[in-house]
């Protein structure tokens, strides 16, 4: 596209940010509205798989990541004693690394450093109040009174998007899966240099993540009712009832959470926005979208793919609608193929009912579907 575009992102998470800096980079005038207060991501840490360090790489900030995480290249099952079983090596896509475990909080550092230096502007503790799109252009009212004018307007405002709501109303609310995500912040051991996977059946799982030298998260999926939620003051007890079953490196993990405060709970929620992805000048992006289960890792990688490939189609074609079709159209197959293989995966791990098209997906299995996501996108 000859012409700079005026772009407002709704949402300063990692695919706002990241799409905040692509742009930016080619030029054209960005605002993130970010209705926190600063770029505190909440969270304990996540996994950048090769096609994320990919995109990483393509924004110029590939080397940050790995300098605030810890690459690794092998993911390893064990039994739930800590016994290794297997050592399946991770694929890269191009000359990305593998992977890369990292803070949720310094990523978001590290993005929103990069957005702002190629030139976009944050603005915090604000959000859209009002939003008109004539065709040509949007308005928009942000929540501190200010106005504007803007070529195009992309929700990346998470799973449960405001903008989503303002183009589709209540139709593609987060549902529920039935299944929550405990996670915590605890030492690194020695021998967790990757991802170590250790399963008790179809009654627990339970995984190591390194995301520095110093640190790794523990993380474990449950069946949990709609409307519980931890005690403030006894949630790391829960978490060690529900994991009796383990020994060695999990115990040892959970050995080192003597309280309650750095233990996160979020219900595992999906969002499958059926229609067009985009209505006039106003587009929904990453977790807005499409979220997926954590099962196979590729909820943020989806978003900042999401991004990425943005800012390539509005370089690539004559005018915005014909951008967003054609974004839409490369994006929607693999985040639908995506959302579908991690409930899949999430069924078959916990003992549900699978489709017949979730039987085909499984056959490719973790490692295949590792396979499939490092092909360019």
């Amino acid at each position: 596209m000859a012409t700079p575009l005026r772009v407002l992102i709704h949402g300063g998470g990692i695919g706002g940010l990241t799409l905040a800096t692509a742009l930016a980079r080619r030029g054209h005038t960005v605002e993130v509205a970010e209705l926190r207060d600063e770029l505190d991501a909440l969270g304990v840490g996540i996994i950048q798989p090769s096609n994320a360090l990919h995109v990483m790489r393509e924004i110029g900030v590939l080397d940050d990541c790995l300098k605030a995480g810890f690459e690794w290249e092998v993911l390893t099952i064990a039994d739930p004693a800590g016994n290794t079983l297997a050592e399946i090596p991770q694929p890269r896509m191009g000359d990305a690394p593998s992977n890369n475990g990292i803070p949720r909080p310094a990523l978001a550092q590290v993005l929103g450093a990069a957005a702002t230096a190629a030139g976009a502007t944050i603005r915090f503790g604000t959000t859209v109040a009002g939003l008109t799109d004539d065709g040509e252009g949007v308005d928009v009212t942000l929540s501190d009174g200010s106005a504007g004018r803007w070529d195009l307007v992309v929700g990346f405002d998470g799973i449960g998007s405001p903008l989503r709501t303002r183009l589709y109303g209540e139709r593609y609310a987060p549902r529920y899966t039935g299944f929550a995500n405990w996670r915590v912040t605890v030492p690194r051991q020695d021998r967790v240099r990757g991802v170590v996977m250790s399963t008790a059946g179809q009654a627990a799982k339970a995984l190591l993540t390194p995301i520095t030298d110093e640190l790794m998260y523990l993380g474990a999926v449950f069946a949990e009712s709609e409307d519980f939620r931890p005690d403030p003051e006894k949630a790391h007890e829960q978490l060690k009832e529900r994991l009796p079953m383990f020994s060695g490196p999990v115990a040892e993990a959970l050995a080192a959470v003597t309280g309650p405060e750095n233990v996160v709970y979020s219900r595992i929620s999906q969002v499958t926005v059926e229609e067009p992805w985009h209505i006039g000048r106003v587009v929904l992006a990453g977790d807005a979208a499409h979220a997926s289960t954590p099962h196979i890792a590729q909820g943020a990688a989806m978003a900042v793919e999401d991004a990425l490939v943005l800012a390539e189609s509005l370089d690539a074609e004559p005018d915005v609608a014909a951008a967003l079709d054609i974004w839409e159209g490369r994006r929607r197959p693999r985040a639908m193929w995506v959302q579908a293989m991690s409930r899949a995966v999430l069924k078959q791990e916990t003992g549900g009912e699978t489709t017949p098209e979730e039987d085909e997906l499984l056959k490719v299995g973790i490692p295949g579907a590792a396979h499939v996501l490092v092909k360019p996108y």
